[in-house]
């Protein structure tokens, strides 16, 4: 989504994030115990995973709203995480935020080709994430095309 799109979009204040689910996919613990920390901290339900295939079972179960997915992981890495959300007829239109250490020009390009729809940098703050969350499970909830 383009960033005029995205700033026409009416966020979700923090006393409607709770009835939010967010999954955080991250082969870091301290990774996935912080954005848990934060997320909690503004009222989101929150969904661990450790890796893509963890992931998978638990989107199936759970119905995320906003998934944040790393990008390298063991097994199935990130790209090919939000690929096959993204291929999935039931949950295409799931926002898939990629999260990496790395922030060149091609690995935001590939996040774009798998789907993703963000592209967030490590470290993140409480502030990007809760931000991110309350832009896209927006755009979710009000079923707004996501192609630009």
């Amino acid at each position: 989504m383009s960033q005029e799109k995205l700033n026409q979009v009416e966020k979700l204040t923090l006393s409607q994030l709770s009835d939010v689910k967010v999954m955080v996919i991250d082969d870091s613990n301290t990774i996935r115990r912080s954005a848990e920390i934060f997320l909690k901290n503004s009222g989101c339900k929150v969904i661990l995973a450790e890796d893509g295939f963890d992931a998978l079972a638990k989107i199936a179960n759970e119905h995320p709203d906003v998934i944040f997915v790393d990008i390298m992981m063991p097994r199935l890495d990130g790209y090919q995480t939000c690929s096959l959300i993204k291929r999935n007829a039931r949950y295409k239109n799931t926002p898939v935020i990629m999260l990496s250490s790395k922030d060149g020009l091609f690995d935001r390009a590939r996040g774009r080709m798998v789907g993703s729809d963000q592209y967030l940098t490590k470290p993140f703050t409480q502030e990007t994430l809760v931000d991110a969350v309350q832009i896209y499970a927006a755009i979710a909830k009000a079923h707004l095309p996501e192609a630009d």
